[in-house]
């Protein structure tokens, strides 16, 4: 799923839009002076432990840094290293 952008003042002026819009899944990147600076996303009543192969694919392809350290601290934690 891609975030769509949205600048700082527009966010003010629509907010009710946005929120709408998140309540209905989408995610937003807040930006002040062309910058990110948020993101505004649905909240979830579990963390996902699954991501597919093609949310992984757009994200690389927008340019979303993933923390490595993070990444194998999950994995590590979700998945049985004794197997």
């Amino acid at each position: 799923m891609m975030s769509k952008t949205v600048a700082q003042c527009d966010l003010r002026n629509e907010i009710a839009r946005v929120i709408d819009a998140v309540t209905a899944g989408e995610t937003f990147v807040v930006t002040r002076n062309g910058e990110p600076v948020a993101e505004l996303r649905p909240i979830r009543a579990v963390r996902r432990t699954f991501i597919s192969r093609g949310e992984v694919a757009a994200l690389a392809a927008a340019g979303v840094r993933i923390d490595h350290r993070r990444l194998r601290n999950d994995n590590a934690r979700v998945i049985d290293q004794g197997l």
